[in-house]
């Protein structure tokens, strides 16, 4: 490989888990985190596990930041860096939803641009957004988060077909319910929204994420092979035994009604789930 895999978003998560995983097997991995602090304890990490990792300041809503990654000369690109807001559509304040696209869309997007130019320049890279099933589908107090992975497949759809006869290729990861604590805390943002509880539709000390979880292996596994090119699929829904669902629910909004003013299954789940509900074997 001629330039090093950069991950963004490498600070926690799937992301910092894949970049010492590479970084074990002998590749030249930049893990990008987005505050000073994850820098030496994602070092402190490298070193226990004596693997060679290169950690770098990464916040992809920082133009300096990411104006400083374009001398990297990144061969494998992987948008990892996101942030989840939880709660009502009629009830997020402006500010997160605002905060919601930086990261998640506006910033990587701004970053793919540079780093895909350079790719196209000498006919060689491949692109990889981690996105989601929310990309797809769409649950209750998931709209901020599940639109902005929603773009972030238009704009992986558009560059893959953009950047084809440049010799770049793309493709996407989209887990669904995965025990990394990132659902779980997404029903805890709105303890940070600076609003009156009063006029909000929902009690959101009473909701929960609607979903049980799954262990994240697959993930690690899966991400690593589509960014070594061993998997050459565009999509990849995770785990896979969670497709056919997917394509269903994708399927039946062509057939769907509105509502019929009746509480929604999903809905009641949120009040139902306690946090942290791992898949029952």
């Amino acid at each position: 490989m001629a330039g090093p895999i950069l991950i963004t978003g490498a600070g926690s998560g799937f992301g910092k888990e894949v970049a010492l995983r590479l970084a074990a097997a002998g590749h030249q991995v930049i893990a990008g985190v987005e505050i000073i602090a994850q820098v030496s304890a994602v070092r402190a990490e490298a070193r226990k596990r004596s693997v060679e990792l290169r950690v770098e300041k990464l916040d992809v809503t920082d133009p300096g930041d990411r104006a400083n990654a374009m001398t990297w000369n990144i061969e494998v690109l992987l948008n990892n860096a996101g942030v989840s807001e939880g709660g009502a559509t009629a009830d997020i304040p402006e500010e997160r939803l605002r905060r919601q696209f930086e990261v998640n869309v506006f910033g990587p997007v701004l970053l793919t641009q540079g780093v895909a130019s350079r790719m196209a320049a000498r006919r060689s890279g491949r692109i990889v957004f981690m996105s989601s099933v929310a990309g797809l589908t769409v649950d209750p107090f998931t709209g901020a988060y599940s639109a902005s992975k929603h773009a972030v497949e238009a704009f992986a759809d558009a560059l893959d077909q953009e950047l084809a006869e440049f010799g770049v290729t793309v493709a996407t990861i989209n887990p669904g319910p995965f025990l990394t604590g990132f659902n779980d805390t997404m029903f805890e943002t709105w303890k940070e929204w600076r609003d009156d509880p009063a006029d909000r539709l929902y009690d959101y000390a009473k909701l929960a994420f609607p979903h049980e979880q799954y262990d994240p292996e697959p993930v690690y596994e899966r991400t690593m092979e589509v960014l070594l090119g061993t998997d050459r699929r565009y999509r990849h829904v995770l785990p896979t035994a969670m497709e056919p669902q997917v394509r269903e629910e994708v399927d039946t909004q062509w057939s769907r009604d509105v509502n019929d003013g009746r509480r929604p299954a999903a809905v009641q789940t949120a009040y139902d789930m306690q946090a942290g509900t791992p898949v029952r074997r």
